[in-house]
């Protein structure tokens, strides 16, 4: 009875990453941040700006975006992790952020082709984003108690892969019945569904009501099974988790292995993160691609994620988490060489003839690569985190984990929006990705690849 209630408990905290994944494969990526994109280049322009400022233009506002929504979450995550932890409580935490998510995707609908509520749908999809990245921060801090510290690399690669596994499914449904090409139609030729205005792009807009109501409805099996040991619930102040806070920070500064592992993470979760934000909007401004063709290089991607993420938690319980974080970490250095080499024009300098096909080939292995890589990269990242987490105050470390992810958040996207402005190119915009990649590469060299022990008295 009880390892079938375990099962049960793993499996629906497997449903978070099956609700929230479309959100980012969808919204983040594939679908509404090239169409934010190209209404931005549009509205842009029709302030009186050249093409191909406008493209500059619209990749920085995006960036300038995830670069406040970074700020904000990594100012916040610590502390409201450790208080969390200094209660007890998590699930609550997680009913309120999902809530504040289902309301502020719905309000991504209001971007017109025009440009109409183009300021308030970039607003309502960073509140959305940190939404779901504070219910992950507690969603992750119930990973050690859903199994062995052995068998935590394989829970996590597997709970990504099902993520992955949905976003495919969502991005499927979303091209056949909902997202509108160049002529109005979907994928397989059809109208929107429901009667969604295609002229009015009301297909693609309704990108955030139905992840919106994909999270809504994929959570069930997360708050039905789900649950928290009760006795540990404890009333706690802000001060009490502040100083809570202030002492696990002075000894992080102690601690080496984790220190640098925070700091790597930093990095190379950040470059991976800038590689999501602005791969579909590389395609729109760089080689001109259509929803529809983003909409496939995203089921390439992700396809690719659901399985190299499973494989990866293999190999992460079979090697450890380090060596797999490594080997992604060099498989995503060469995608951004080769998306800085490439243009229509040329690739790795040498001239392509009128209509070439390369790039578009190159760009769907490089999706691949992303999907594949990232998501293995992400399971194996959050298996090492565990390896590092008091087992006493998981919810906290979690949120340091978040800081990590986050505390440069802002770099990337500011990093891309500075090179972009001053290259005038959203390709080259893309190299310093590079750079935050092999930082965090440097500082692996110093992390335990099996973590550190903890001893409590019982």
């Amino acid at each position: 009875m009880a390892n079938t209630e375990l099962k049960k408990r793993v499996w629906g905290w497997m449903a978070f990453d099956w609700a929230a994944q479309p959100f980012y494969t969808l919204g983040w990526t594939f679908i509404f941040a090239p169409y934010f994109a190209v209404v931005a280049t549009q509205y842009f322009m029709g302030a009186g700006l050249d093409e191909a400022t406008a493209d500059a233009q619209s990749q920085a506002l995006w960036s300038w975006g995830q670069t406040a929504t970074g700020l904000l979450i990594a100012i916040t995550a610590p502390f409201i992790g450790a208080y969390a932890d200094s209660s007890g409580r998590r699930i609550p935490y997680v009913v309120g952020f999902s809530i504040l998510f289902v309301l502020s995707a719905c309000f991504m609908w209001v971007l017109q082709p025009d440009g109409t509520g183009l300021y308030l749908a970039l607003a309502m999809f960073c509140v959305a984003f940190i939404a779901a990245e504070f219910a992950l921060i507690f969603t992750n801090a119930l990973l050690p108690s859903l199994g062995p510290s052995d068998e935590v690399g394989k829970i996590s690669g597997a709970g990504l892969a099902i993520g992955y596994a949905g976003g495919v499914v969502s991005l499927v449904i979303m091209l056949l019945f909902f997202a509108e090409g160049d002529a109005g139609k979907t994928f397989i030729g059809l109208d929107p569904i429901l009667g969604l205005d295609a002229d009015a792009r009301e297909g693609t807009r309704s990108v955030g009501p139905f992840t919106a109501l994909w999270f809504a409805l994929f959570m069930i099996p997360f708050f039905l099974w789900v649950r928290e040991d009760t006795s540990q619930h404890q009333k706690t102040s802000v001060s009490a988790a502040l100083s809570e806070l202030r002492l696990s920070f002075g000894a992080i500064v102690k601690r080496r292995s984790l220190a640098c592992y925070l700091g790597s993470s930093m990095f190379y979760r950040d470059a991976l993160n800038g590689l999501y934000s602005f791969g579909g909007v590389y395609a729109a401004l760089v080689l001109d691609w259509s929803i529809t063709m983003i909409g496939v290089f995203g089921i390439t991607g992700a396809l690719a994620a659901t399985l190299f993420t499973y494989v990866g938690g293999v190999c992460d319980k079979r090697f450890g988490p380090k060596p797999v974080i490594i080997f992604c970490i060099f498989a995503l250095v060469s995608v951004c060489i080769s998306l800085v080499a490439m243009s229509r024009e040329m690739f790795f300098g040498v001239p392509l003839p009128q209509g070439s096909a390369v790039p578009d080939i190159v760009m769907y292995i490089c999706g691949a690569v992303i999907g594949g890589a990232g998501g293995a990269l992400q399971g194996a990242s959050r298996s090492l985190m565990v390896r590092h987490a008091d087992p006493e105050r998981p919810t906290e470390a979690f949120g340091f984990f978040a800081l990590s992810g986050k505390a440069t958040a802002f770099l990337a996207p500011a990093l891309i929006g500075i090179t972009t402005t001053i290259t005038n190119s959203p390709r080259l915009g893309i190299a310093p990705v590079v750079g935050l990649f092999l930082l965090g590469l440097i500082l692996l060299r110093w992390v335990n690849p099996k973590g550190e022990v903890y001893e409590t008295s019982t």
